[in-house]
């Protein structure tokens, strides 16, 4: 499994392929993938009559992009989490630890999917503070420790896991839409919406003739759907979710 810095987010994940041309036909939603990495594509309109449409007809970030599998690049993806302290100042957290896979079709992104899985002891708190001395009879040795595996927080060593898994994707506009899932935390599973923003495609000489492509995706939940009610009156219930990443196309998937 990749480990990186993808919400989900949870989630966030996160993740982060809801995005595609806002067309006035039906007929990208039946898509065939192109034959050789995205150049035409074969469709059927809104009446069922098979049609022809050509990568230049999707929005112009989109049009080069090949039908493939994506894996998140571990260097290039960024998720946090972050509440409201006492109600005066955002306190935010950033998942060190997390992978995820998705399999993108610029042309039909409603066929699109994604999974993420996240490790809720790779976390960062962004605390300089001395844990211990605040809290000197505690099992746990740091912050890090403290949030990642105390049972009123992410309890990571009970939970190894957080997962996301796509079941909805939707357009909203040429590069944004919504990617709807089942996130698992806390051993429940709840489902929950992302907003997505695709930001472009890039190739690397380095990588040869392989895509990477980008996204941002944010959701807000709330951590008592899950269980997670410790701290009411310090620690907001909401939650807000960022992520902002990168994902390389596997070796050998282009259609």
């Amino acid at each position: 499994m990749k480990r990186t810095y993808l919400a989900l987010a949870s989630a966030s994940a996160l993740l982060m392929a809801g995005c595609s041309p806002a067309e006035d036909t039906g007929a990208l939603d039946a898509a065939t993938p192109p034959p050789e990495g995205g150049t035409d594509v074969s469709v059927a309109s809104a009446d069922g009559a098979d049609a022809e449409t050509s990568a230049a007809d999707l929005p112009e970030k989109l049009q080069d992009v090949s039908a493939a599998s994506y894996s998140i690049d571990p260097t290039h993806a960024f998720l946090s989490a972050t509440v409201m302290h006492n109600g005066l100042s955002e306190y935010t957290v950033d998942f060190t630890d997390f992978d995820a896979s998705l399999d993108f079709d610029p042309a039909s992104p409603e066929s699109s999917s994604l999974t993420v899985t996240i490790d809720p002891l790779g976390l960062n708190v962004n605390y300089p503070g001395d844990y211990k001395e605040g809290h000197p009879d505690s099992d746990f040795e740091s912050w890090q420790d403290a949030l990642s595996k105390d049972a009123r927080f992410l309890n990571g060593e009970a939970y190894p896991e957080i997962t996301f898994t796509s079941t909805e994707l939707n357009r909203t506009g040429d590069y944004t839409g919504t990617v709807t899932g089942d996130l698992t935390f806390l051993g429940v599973t709840k489902p929950v919406t992302l907003d997505v923003t695709y930001n472009g495609m890039a190739n690397m000489s380095w990588y040869g003739e392989r895509d990477i492509i980008g996204f941002d995706a944010t959701t807000t939940l709330n951590r008592s759907d899950f269980g997670q009610t410790s701290l009411q009156n310090a620690i907001s219930d909401e939650v807000t979710i960022e992520f902002s990443g990168e994902f390389i196309q596997d070796e050998n998937t282009e259609d």
